[in-house]
């Protein structure tokens, strides 16, 4: 009797896993597609054509920390934006501790000799992005705050497209897109611009009609008024833009989102799979950090409150997965499934086979879009990447769990070294001879055995289990 209690547990402890992956899947493709849904929608990207005179005057954050490979050229491209000189405020944000930063950072502000292009240094706590954005915010000037990211190329009219914006419509906040770029740098930098590209273009808009917006990191444009009515950034919080875009939410702000190919800001993929991680493990506990600190439940509507649920919970849920694939694995192999349910668990291959298809058919949009060539082998790539992929979003939703129950929250930096800012057939090469070898983690112990753990687990038993799901058991079903 109880064996068959145990039997019958599992089996609805299984199926509500397929049930959830079912969903889950089959809600992000809902996102990714949500802006081709009508034909009325494509509209809600639109950047305006025509520019109104510039009227509105714009404070430029610029944070950075270890940037000394990407911030100079950073500094000029911002300060090169099509937008009258006396109506932008750059400041340049650096902590004391980072001497290498602060002198590429002095150095091209002697150069451009404006006034206008400030260097704020501070050496107080907490060391973290929020943290110089607040205090940039106390000497802000502008009508419009927003940020760039120290390795970002803006467009040289996105003032002009966020003034006109601003004064042809109502809002408050405006979000411009942002743009991976080196799509072929490594394996898995495929997915990666592919998200952005998505998330930016279809998901977001989404999320501003339910009315919950977890905003980007930069290219975001708020009004200083309201910005100083916010309090400004949470900083203790390690997705301070996402926590920003809620409280926005709450406070009824106006948003707008725009997503032009041709105007988006470019940035890179970090260039290492331990990098990809860690700036993975820190957006998904500033999102348990979020969940936690329960502002989202303020929300008016049950819609908005359920939507950020969904976001917020993801990382957990991702690890979830992680921790649940070799389960369903041994019960592959060594339960008897009825016919019925043998099939119900094709369910998340036939989700698999449709997101695939769908990341092929937003590959050949992002390379067109952006004049590029399509190659076949990068398709092949990109479809073998899938699973892998996948499970490098598990380990930094697993290593955020852990670091959350630890009580870890330090800021980790994502290094960057300027692989967007090369054409796609001159690659940067990557190495210790080209940038500083990356912070040391501190967890290191908890990061090495996570990681040999899983990647054990995908290498060997994951990819016979898909090839055997794709060709022996349906054979041996019928």
């Amino acid at each position: 009797m109880s064996l068959t209690f145990i039997n019958q547990f599992f089996l609805m402890l299984y199926l509500l896993v397929i049930a959830l992956m079912v969903f889950q899947a089959i809600f992000n493709i809902r996102l990714r597609l949500f802006i081709w849904e009508k034909p009325e929608h494509a509209w809600l990207s639109h950047a305006p054509t025509i520019y109104r005179d510039p009227c509105l005057s714009f404070t430029i954050l610029l944070p950075a920390r270890n940037e000394e490979d990407v911030f100079r050229e950073t500094i000029q491209k911002v300060y090169d934006l099509n937008y009258p000189k006396e109506l932008m405020q750059i400041i340049a944000i650096c902590r004391v501790d980072d001497p290498g930063t602060i002198a590429e950072a002095q150095a091209k502000i002697s150069e451009l000799g404006d006034q206008n292009v400030q260097l704020l240094i501070y050496n107080d706590y907490p060391i973290s992005k929020p943290h110089g954005l607040n205090l940039g915010l106390q000497v802000a000037r502008g009508d419009i705050v927003t940020i760039f990211d120290a390795e970002d190329e803006p467009h040289p009219d996105i003032l002009n497209i966020v003034n006109t914006t601003l004064l042809n419509e109502d809002v408050d906040v405006v979000q411009s897109g942002v743009q991976l770029m080196n799509h072929n740098t490594k394996w898995f930098c495929f997915l990666n611009v592919l998200e952005y590209f998505f998330w930016y273009k279809s998901s977001m808009h989404f999320f501003a009609r339910i009315g919950i917006t977890p905003l980007g990191g930069n290219t975001v444009f708020v009004r200083r008024e309201l910005m100083e009515q916010l309090g400004g950034w949470d900083e203790y919080c390690l997705t301070e833009d996402a926590d920003l875009g809620i409280r926005l939410s709450l406070a009824h702000a106006r948003m707008r989102i725009i997503y032009e190919d041709e105007y988006v800001t470019r940035e890179e993929t970090p260039y290492t799979i331990a990098q990809f991680i860690r700036q993975r493990t820190r957006w998904n506990q500033g999102f348990i950090q979020i969940l936690f600190k329960g502002e989202w439940l303020k929300l008016q509507k049950f819609s908005q409150r359920l939507l950020a649920f969904y976001v917020l919970i993801l990382p957990e849920v991702q690890a979830l997965f992680a921790l649940l694939v070799p389960v369903a694995i041994v019960m592959f192999f060594l339960v008897k499934f009825p016919v019925w349910l043998a099939m119900f668990t094709f369910f998340p291959l036939y989700c698999f086979v449709l997101g695939v298809c769908l990341d092929l058919a937003g590959l050949h949009e992002f390379l067109k879009v952006h004049k590029r060539k399509w190659r076949w082998r990068e398709a092949l790539i990109l479809v073998l990447a899938f699973f892998p992929y996948q499970w490098i979003l598990s380990m930094g939703a697993l290593r955020a769990l852990y670091r959350a129950m630890k009580g870890t929250s330090n800021w980790e930096k994502t290094v960057h070294i300027g692989q967007h800012r090369y054409g796609e057939r001159t690659r940067p090469p990557v190495g210790p001879d080209v940038s500083r070898p990356a912070p040391i983690d501190r967890p290191v112990a908890e990061w090495s055995a996570i990681r040999s753990i899983l990647l054990r687990a995908i290498i060997s038993p994951y990819g016979r289990l898909l090839a055997y799901k794709q060709f022996i058991h349906p054979t041996n079903r019928d």
